[in-house]
């Protein structure tokens, strides 16, 4: 599978992640299992949502932190990989505070895209149900709950988003407000499934209801 082999899901090379991409491979690995009967396609969406944990859920290797971008430790940070957000995967390190604005680099810059985390929580939910694996619907649900919170959605009125925080979720990036509605898609399965598995989960839930 050239894809799995030139980004390093199998084979020798180096993991190249981008949060984006790496959600809609997921899910193409899914349908061709599914229309092939082939399970190596599942076998390389696991995979594939390993390393997106693995490499986009930990600080990157020319930052002087390290570990999770939680700040979980080593092995709760294994457990939840998701509960610190998952970085974009550019291929510059985010803008630091004492840093201009350029918006053209800023492209370039690594940080956090609430947009690209819903694809993340649906590309999850597709690999519970795939599998029946609740453990991936908890890490969509817990991602969810931490972007909605980190990413401002309830703290204006109408309800709005920043359009890119940094790597840790402590600072907007972008202020530029966008809308709610790029969420609209990921959210629905997740309520379901929070309303049954986890009631703690109903906050973000019920502040979501706002904004629909």
């Amino acid at each position: 599978m050239p894809f799995a082999e030139r980004t390093g899901v199998t084979g020798e090379t180096q993991p190249r992640r981008y949060l984006w991409t790496d959600a809609f491979a997921v899910c193409n690995f899914l349908a061709l299992d599914r229309a092939t009967g082939e399970g190596r396609y599942r076998d390389l969406a696991l995979e594939l949502v390993d390393s997106v944990h693995r490499v986009l859920g930990r600080h990157r290797a020319d930052d002087a932190r390290t570990g999770w971008i939680s700040g979980l430790s080593e092995l709760e940070g294994r457990a939840h990989p998701t509960r610190g957000g998952l970085r974009i995967g550019k291929p510059l390190p985010e803008r630091q505070p004492h840093e201009p604005f350029d918006e053209r680099l800023e492209w370039e810059r690594d940080g956090q895209y609430f947009h690209y985390l819903t694809k993340w929580m649906h590309a999850l939910d597709r690999v519970a149900r795939a599998t029946g694996n609740a453990l991936y619907n908890q890490w969509a649900r817990e991602l969810a709950e931490v972007a909605f919170g980190a990413f401002g959605a309830a703290s204006s009125t109408p309800p709005r988003l920043h359009w890119k925080m940094s790597i840790d979720l402590s600072r907007p990036l972008v202020r530029r407000w966008g809308s709610t509605i790029i969420g609209r898609n990921a959210m629905p399965p997740l309520r379901g499934r929070a309303r049954a598995r986890e009631p703690r989960t109903r906050p973000w839930l019920r502040s979501w209801r706002q904004v629909r």
